[in-house]
């Protein structure tokens, strides 16, 4: 069972990846564009929270996208490693976050929720091992 933060504007999209992976016994949290990330991250304001295992982050969101939110977490010691998952409607996005170590792997809109799933779980096992 992983904690893992939902990052998106589409309430939608939000709805569907929590009932895929609460059915996997995951603990989800979410937020609605980028600033509200940072807020759930700790970093602004910041203060001592627990943190997420996976971050599942659009990239076009209102207020701070997901790129910008990406490179602010990369900033801060505590966040770097976090694992991200992108979501996009748009594939050549790939290319802005291809410097970032932190990605972890893309999936573009729609997706199947199958793939989805398989995703974060080879994400979040490697993880695992990594951190073991």
């Amino acid at each position: 069972m992983a904690k893992i933060l939902i990052a998106d504007d589409e309430r939608d999209v939000v709805t569907l990846i929590r009932f895929i992976l609460e059915r996997e016994g995951h603990v989800i949290d979410e937020a609605y564009n980028g600033l509200e990330v940072l807020q759930k991250l700790g970093l602004e304001p910041q203060q001592p929270v627990s943190l997420p295992d996976l971050i599942i982050m659009d990239v076009m969101m209102p207020m701070m996208d997901g790129y910008t939110a990406a490179t602010k977490m990369r900033e801060h010691a505590e966040t770097r490693s976090i694992p991200l998952l992108i979501l996009t409607a748009k594939g050549q996005m790939r290319d802005v976050f291809q410097l970032s170590h932190n990605i972890s792997a893309y999936i573009e809109k729609p997706f199947d929720p199958k793939a989805l799933r398989d995703l974060i779980s080879g994400i979040l096992s490697g993880a695992k091992k990594a951190g073991a």
